[in-house]
């Protein structure tokens, strides 16, 4: 079937001969215009509307300078106990923002000597997850948009920061960027995304029982309450 955008039809009853009986048909097939109608600015769930505010620093966010650490130990964004995890350290920023470092692995491959494509959006999502410890409070990701400007090879260091562009009741929006060879350098990876806020029991009763009992169990009360801050 052919594009409609440029395309003709005749009009009913006519023989479809040149110069006679067609008309346009441009974006909406607007009829009896020559002229197409220009596509509609995009939109995307990720883009914060209107009436979204940038609410302040929660009174208990870690301070500025801060480095954030893993939330849960097995974590495979920021976790020291997964062997093939990114293991991203995030440090709260001044304002409702985080940057990291991630280096690529060989064990992070896709393609030969570069980094896997679904590894690199796993890092964007752990570092604009990590948002949600400056709001305090726990945030699931709803939906999550990834541009790739360019290949990331084994043994980069990607340079990571996000930071919140609106909330709007239960809804966080934010925003990423992966540079690649230090903090200025070309950005190799761009994201947005939407987190939805939820309540503790959104964890204990989707996640595994015997690692929820595990960190319930844990004396650490600092380190119960951290595991369930962010996105699983």
């Amino acid at each position: 079937m052919p594009s409609i955008v440029g395309a003709v039809t005749p009009a009913a009853g006519r023989n479809p001969r040149p110069g006679r009986g067609y008309r346009s048909v441009g974006w909406g097939a607007v009829t009896g215009s020559t002229a197409p109608t220009a596509p509609a600015a995009p939109t995307t769930p990720t883009t914060p509307p209107p009436e979204a505010v940038l609410p302040p620093r929660a009174p208990e966010a870690p301070a500025p300078g801060t480095r954030l650490g893993s939330h849960y130990e097995h974590c495979f964004g920021c976790g020291p106990g997964h062997p093939g995890g990114l293991r991203i350290d995030a440090v709260a920023g001044e304002g409702l923002d985080v940057t990291a470092e991630f280096t690529v692995r060989p064990e992070h491959q896709g393609g030969p000597g570069l980094a896997h494509g679904g590894l690199l959006t796993t890092a964007m999502d752990e570092i604009l997850g990590t948002l949600n410890w400056l709001l305090h409070a726990p945030a699931v990701t709803g939906r999550l948009e990834t541009d790739f400007l360019s290949p990331v090879p084994v043994g980069s260091t990607l340079h990571l920061s996000a930071r919140v562009t609106g909330v709007h009741g239960r809804k966080v929006y934010s925003a990423a960027e992966a540079r690649i060879g230090g903090p200025e350098g070309p950005v190799a990876v761009r994201a947005q995304a939407l987190f939805i806020q939820v309540k503790l029991e959104h964890f204990t009763k989707h996640g595994r029982p015997e690692d929820i009992e595990k960190v319930l169990d844990d004396p650490d009360l600092m380190k119960r309450a951290r595991a369930f801050e962010v996105n699983p």
